[in-house]
This record gives structure tokens, sequence and C-alpha cells, in this order.
């Protein structure tokens, strides 16, 4: 037979514990929440963290930089000579990219 001990709680923890019990004893509920947060704390995180998610952000930027760059040199080639308003804009947007990697 197993050694038994007693633990001494607050009346509205036990109070709590019997209102979710259902049919397990106290003891059994009181096991099994151990028993879960334990295999809870093993289990891996699936999301991201800071540092991945700051270099997802880099990689975009530096993405998006890219393809300004590769339609304004393309335009050019072309020789189509972009408005002023358009190449001040693509212009403002590579240089704002360009310091935000920083």
């Amino acid at each position: 037979m197993s050694d038994k001990r007693m633990l001494v709680v607050d009346a509205d923890l036990v109070k709590k514990v019997d209102e979710n019990r259902g049919d397990l004893s106290r003891s059994e509920f009181i096991n099994f929440l151990i028993d879960g947060q334990l295999k809870e704390e093993s289990k891996t995180n699936d999301g991201v963290t800071r540092e991945e998610f700051r270099q997802f952000q880099e990689g975009a930027k530096e993405l998006l930089r890219s393809f300004l760059e590769f339609f304004i040199n393309y335009g050019l080639e072309l020789g189509k000579q972009p408005k002023n308003d358009e190449f001040e804009q693509l212009t403002r947007r590579l240089q704002a990219l360009a310091g935000s990697q920083k």
C-alpha cells in the first residue's frame, strides 16, 4: 500500500478542487494537474522568437529594396524616362529601406 501524507491547504483551494475534480478523488485530481503541468513544460514552443521575427522583417525589407532597384533599373534600361515625382518617390523609399537596415 502506498505511503500517505497530509497536505494542509486553504479552504478555498479545497473548494476549487472539489468543484472541478468530477469523479476523481482529490489525490487523483491533484496528481493529474501536476502531471499535466510537467508535460506541458516539456513541449516545444511552435511560435517564433523576437530575433527570428526581426530577421524575417529585415529579409522582407531587403527583398522589397531589391525589387524596387530592379524596377528602377529595368525602366531606365528600356529608355523610358521616369517622371520626376515617381523617381523621387522611389528614391526616397530606397533610402528609407537602406536606412532602416542599419
